[in-house]
């Protein structure tokens, strides 16, 4: 049998606070510093399409309009995911 309702989607994230090295997003009880540095495509976006930042996963943050997808598990683990631009 198929459910035609689907489930709250219970998973929330905001960006809580820009300056001009970076933001910071709350997802669920934690907060991450996304420096633009380390993810360049943010430097020059509008404002507006940093704010609709989605959860598309419990694991994965999109942002449709940058076509950016950021792993949760990135921001909280820098170290183990080296950035690389081509």
């Amino acid at each position: 049998m198929k459910s035609f309702m689907h489930g709250t989607n219970t998973l929330t994230n905001s960006v809580t606070s820009i300056s001009k090295f970076g933001f910071w997003i709350l997802c669920d009880d934690k907060e991450y510093f996304i420096n633009f540095n380390d993810y360049p495509d943010f430097r020059r976006a509008p404002l507006d399409a940093i704010f609709e930042a989605k959860f598309i996963s419990p694991k994965q943050i999109r942002w449709p309009s940058l076509d950016i997808d950021i792993e949760i598990d990135a921001l909280k683990n820098p170290e183990i995911y080296p950035l690389q631009f081509t």
